[in-house]
């Protein structure tokens, strides 16, 4: 599936002690009424027991400018939430990364189990929407193990 091009997403939660955060290229909205979406997590994810204990998550819609938080957060789990720069807490606890153009709260609704990864449907409780804003930026995309920039069509 690496040949179908894809957003990217960084998915923090807090269940217990400490944060806990990856990267996500399975993002899909799932219904509007309500409002559902979901991601995907392998069974051998440094971060599935936490999302198995968490209540919420805050998924992160990376723009084209944010390819580093992309790649710190595929990193080792202990490197992640090492620069205090980088983000800050929700009043429910959740970290929220600075700079994001968009993102959601999302309380988790339903873990599936769908072969070697977990299907996770949440309900967006929260939008925080800055697209229209100088945070405004192109989304960063995957596509075959790389980054890229958005071109538009005719350039």
């Amino acid at each position: 599936m690496r040949h179908y091009p894809a957003g990217v997403t960084v998915v923090t939660l807090h269940p217990q002690e400490k944060p806990v955060g990856f990267t996500a290229t399975s993002f899909a909205s799932v219904s509007a009424d309500p409002p559902l979406v979901s991601f995907n997590i392998a069974h051998t994810s440094s971060s599935i027991d936490a999302l198995h204990i968490a209540e919420s998550v805050v998924i992160h819609f990376l723009g084209e400018h944010q390819q580093h938080i992309a790649q710190r957060f595929a990193r080792s789990a202990d490197e992640r939430f090492t620069d205090r720069s980088l983000w800050t807490r929700l009043d429910t606890g959740e970290p929220v990364l600075y700079g994001t153009p968009l993102w959601l709260r999302v309380v988790i609704s339903q873990l599936i189990p769908v072969g070697d990864h977990t299907l996770v449907i949440g309900l967006v409780a929260r939008v925080h929407d800055e697209t229209g804003t100088e945070l405004s930026a192109a989304p960063l995309l995957y596509h075959n193990g790389r980054y890229y920039k958005p071109t538009p069509l005719g350039d």
